[in-house]
């Protein structure tokens, strides 16, 4: 059964025919539409950010299987924020300010991908990356959040 392994990043939820899918689909006479909208309904929650594709393609058979990958961390938070880019220097220039909710729903998100056994460790891994961005949590730096997290300050938002 041969196989053909497209890896793409996408715009979530607006991939199209043209670049960089369509070139790479063309060739291999599958209904690129379908797996187009097939992508794009996979990565709708990431509108707006590049996120990872990988499609396998039978070529026998034409059937398919997606893979959507989860975009960084830091560019999930800069989309729960609505800001285009961390502090050039995070220890003095703060640039936004993020919710222990809005860190839950990241963590939540990358769920598969952070080291943490529980929600709370990784919502703390969450925090860590706000360190380098230059971005508070609640109005504390990071490490206070974390802090605070440990010491059950939060414990009410993880029930």
């Amino acid at each position: 059964m041969p196989t053909e392994t497209i890896e793409a990043l996408v715009d979530g939820g607006a991939a199209s025919a043209g670049p960089p899918l369509g070139p790479l689909l063309g060739p291999l006479q599958v209904n690129m539409m379908d797996i187009i909208n097939a992508v794009n309904e996979r990565t709708e929650k990431f509108r707006g950010m590049k996120v990872p594709v990988t499609i396998n393609i039978d070529t026998t058979t034409k059937k398919y299987d997606i893979k959507v990958g989860i975009p960084p961390t830091s560019a999930l938070i800069l989309e729960k924020l609505g800001i285009a880019k961390g502090s050039g220097s995070p220890s003095s220039h703060k640039v936004a300010d993020l919710s222990i909710p809005q860190a839950k729903e990241i963590a939540e998100m990358k769920a598969d991908d952070l080291l943490g056994n529980t929600l709370k460790a990784k919502v703390k891994e969450v925090l860590g990356t706000c360190v380098s961005m230059g971005i508070t949590v609640d109005g504390k730096s990071p490490q206070d959040a974390q802090r605070a997290l440990d010491m059950g300050e939060y414990d009410h938002q993880f029930e």
